[in-house]
């Protein structure tokens, strides 16, 4: 039997190491909503009202699955990176969801408590890109945390949450919806 070269079974050792460190299931969290498809249009429901924009501005329906093993509690997020501001738009910044939730009805009021979004007001404002734009991408990442609380208050805002998260993410999940306003 021939000897395997050193840097091979270096190579292996690292990958099952690798696989042994990986969060306790990271691999199957996951984040859905019964109000729209992953990569689907976002309905008018959730659309913003105010700004030229007429929705109804509820929050989607959001579950996960797959919670890894550590986690204390959740952050969510939404964002649209293509907004033409710099550093995007931040539609929903909700902290300290407590780690047994596994979801968010439509219209959420809780479990959790909302921050500031770039609508510089506290809770969900919902998509309301500029009239003839193609249609946004809304990243909602529901990050596992390992504390129970971050430190967050009803005026922290989207880049400050991502400070406070730093160092603490177990895992995070995403569901991408889309949304575009006609001329």
């Amino acid at each position: 039997m021939e000897k395997w070269p050193r840097f091979a079974i270096l190579i292996a050792g690292l990958t099952i190491v690798s696989a042994l460190a990986a969060p306790a299931g990271a691999a199957g969290f996951s984040l859905s909503s019964a109000t729209f498809a992953a990569g689907a249009t976002m309905p008018r429901s959730s659309e913003f009202r105010g700004m030229g924009c007429n929705g109804g501005n509820l929050s989607p329906q959001l579950s996960w699955n797959g919670t890894p093993r550590r986690t204390r509690s959740f952050v969510l997020t939404v964002h649209d990176a293509d907004a033409p501001v710099s550093g995007g738009w931040w539609h929903w910044v909700r902290y300290d969801i407590p780690a047994r939730a596994s979801g968010l009805a439509p219209g959420a009021r809780g479990p959790g408590s909302d921050a500031t979004t770039s609508f510089n007001a506290v809770g969900y404002g919902g998509p309301c890109p500029p009239p003839g734009d193609r249609p946004h991408h809304y990243r909602f990442v529901l990050w596992a945390l390992d504390v129970p609380t971050i430190g967050a208050t009803p005026r922290t805002t989207g880049p400050e949450l991502a400070a406070l998260i730093r160092g603490h993410v177990i895992a995070q999940a995403v569901l991408v919806g889309r949304f575009g306003r006609p001329h």
